[in-house]
C-alpha cells in the first residue's frame, strides 16, 4: 500500500483512540516523482465513494509558520492546495511559489476566521468542493493576564482556535466518510497540557491553553467516533517553534532557547498521521507518556462518577463563606 494510502484508508486493524500509540517517526526520503505516482493512486474512486476528487488540501493560517511549512510540505508531496489566511500578499507569493516550485494547483481565500462572515465561505468551499486533508492552524497568542486581556480579544481567541476549528472539521467531514478516506489536523500545543505547571517561564495563557485543550478534546474524541470510518483524526501539539508567532504575541522565545523548526513540527506530524498518532507531540520519543496521561485521566473521570460525597467535603463549614 503506497504511503498516503496508509495514511487516510480505512483498516479493520486499526487500534482506537490510545490504545495503539505509535512514536512520530521520519518518513523514508522519496522523490517527487514517486509521490506524486502514490497521490496518482489514491485518486481513483473507491467502491462507495460519492465522488472521485484530485488530492487536496485545505490548510488555514498558511501565510506564516507551521502553517506556511505544511503548504510547502504538501505541495512538495504532490498535493493542490487551498491556502486560507487574513495577509492577501503572503498567501498570493506562497501560492506563487509553489505553483512555479511544484506545479500544484493553489488557491488562495482571504479570510479573517475570527469573523462569521468571513467564516462561512470557507466552510461552503470545504463543503462543495471537498478535501483529502483539512489542517486548521490558524491561530494567536493572546499572552497576557486575563484580567488585562481585552474582552473581544478574548472572544476572538475562542472564535479562531474553537469556534472555527469546528465549524470547518464539521464541514470537511461529511464528504471524507462518504469516500471512506480522508483526514483533519488540528493544531493545538504543548500548552493544552499546562495548566498544572505554574513554571515562570510559561506565558500568562489562560484563554489560549483553555482553547488548545478544547481542540486536544474535540480531536480525541472525534477519533472515537470516526472510528472504522477510514478518517483519521490528529491533535498535533508542538512545544515552542521558531516562528513569528511567538514575537507577535509579546513572548520573547529566547527565555526558552529549545525551540523546533516548523518543517520538523510537520514532519512529526505527517508521520504521526501515518503512525495512527491521534495526539502528537513532536519532541515526545515516548508515546507511553501520552498514554499514562490517558490512564490517570480516566481513573480521575471514573473517581468522579460516584454517589458518594467525599469525606473531605461532608463536614458543613462554620462562619460566611470564603
Amino acid at each position: 500500500m503506497h504511503r498516503y494510502n496508509h495514511v487516510f484508508a480505512s483498516s479493520k486493524t486499526a487500534g482506537r483512540g490510545f490504545e495503539s500509540l505509535h512514536s512520530c517517526h521520519a518518513f523514508e526520503s522519496q522523490r517527487l516523482q514517486d509521490r506524486r505516482r502514490d497521490l496518482g493512486d489514491m485518486t481513483r474512486p473507491r467502491a462507495g465513494s460519492a465522488t472521485q476528487i484530485g488530492q487536496r488540501a485545505l490548510v488555514t493560517g498558511a501565510s506564516s509558520g507551521i502553517g506556511a511549512a505544511f503548504a510547502e510540505r504538501l505541495a512538495a508531496d504532490g498535493f493542490n492546495l487551498i491556502v486560507v489566511a487574513r495577509r492577501r500578499a503572503r498567501l498570493e507569493a506562497l501560492a506563487r511559489r509553489l505553483r512555479k516550485a511544484h506545479g500544484v494547483e493553489v488557491d488562495v481565500l482571504v479570510a479573517d476566521l475570527t469573523r462569521p462572515p468571513a467564516l462561512a465561505p470557507v466552510e461552503r468551499t470545504l463543503r462543495r468542493r471537498g478535501v483529502e486533508l483539512l489542517v486548521n492552524c490558524a491561530g494567536f497568542g493572546g499572552y497576557m493576564p486575563f484580567v488585562r486581556l481585552p474582552a473581544d480579544r478574548a472572544e476572538a481567541l475562542v472564535r479562531l482556535h474553537v469556534v472555527a476549528s469546528t465549524r470547518l472539521t464539521r464541514a470537511a467531514l461529511p464528504a471524507m466518510i462518504a469516500r471512506g478516506s480522508g483526514a483533519v489536523i488540528n493544531v493545538a500545543s504543548a500548552l493544552a497540557f499546562s495548566a498544572s505547571d505554574p513554571a515562570a517561564y510559561l506565558p500568562d495563557r489562560a484563554v489560549y491553553a483553555a482553547a488548545k485543550s478544547y481542540m486536544v478534546t474535540f480531536t480525541e474524541l472525534l477519533s472515537h467516533e470516526l472510528h472504522g470510518s477510514g478518517v483519521k483524526m490528529q491533535a498535533l501539539c508542538p512545544g515552542i517553534v521558531r516562528t513569528e508567532f511567538h514575537k507577535v504575541a509579546g513572548f520573547d522565545v529566547s527565555r526558552v532557547p529549545i525551540a523546533m523548526s516548523a518543517e520538523d513540527v510537520v514532519q512529526a506530524s505527517l508521520a504521526g498521521l501515518r503512525a495512527g498518532d491521534v495526539i502528537c507531540i513532536p519532541a515526545l520519543d515516548r508515546p507511553s507518556t501520552v498514554a499514562a496521561f490517558q490512564e490517570k485521566r480516566a481513573r480521575l473521570f471514573h473517581a468522579a462518577g460516584s454517589g458518594t460525597l467525599a469525606k473531605r467535603y461532608r463536614r458543613r463549614p462554620s462562619g460566611a463563606p470564603p
